[in-house]
């Protein structure tokens, strides 16, 4: 396990995508036609311009949605091994909220939590 397993997942991994798409664009008949090109929005059609700008309160609270999911992601394995690790797990998971917590007042602190 070394970088010869790392270089061959890589390469493994460029092998099985281009094979993919190869197989797709072999298999699939290419079609382009003016409804083929539209912006796809649940089957309505558009209307106007496709370009519209959204406000930038929405992608903060995107963002720190993701922020708060992937914490969850890192608190399930520290949960499962956190009694044979011991003392050191709880101190790098009171570290961990706490920068996450750092985070959550640096974001209430700009408004991205309010709705306008």
């Amino acid at each position: 396990m070394g970088a010869a397993s790392l270089i061959v997942l890589i390469l493994a991994a460029i092998a099985f995508s281009a094979g993919a798409i190869l197989i797709a664009k072999v298999v699939t008949k290419a079609t382009k036609n003016k409804q083929k090109a539209e912006p796809y929005e649940s089957g309505i059609p558009t209307r106007g311009p496709s370009w519209v700008q959204f406000n930038v309160g929405y992608y903060l609270f995107a963002l720190l949605f993701l922020i708060f999911d992937v914490e969850l992601i890192f608190l399930y394995p520290w949960a499962v091994a956190a009694k044979k690790v011991g003392m050191l797990a709880l101190v790098e998971i009171i570290i961990f909220f706490f920068i996450l917590f750092m985070g959550f007042l640096y974001a209430h602190k700009k408004g991205a939590l309010k709705w306008k």
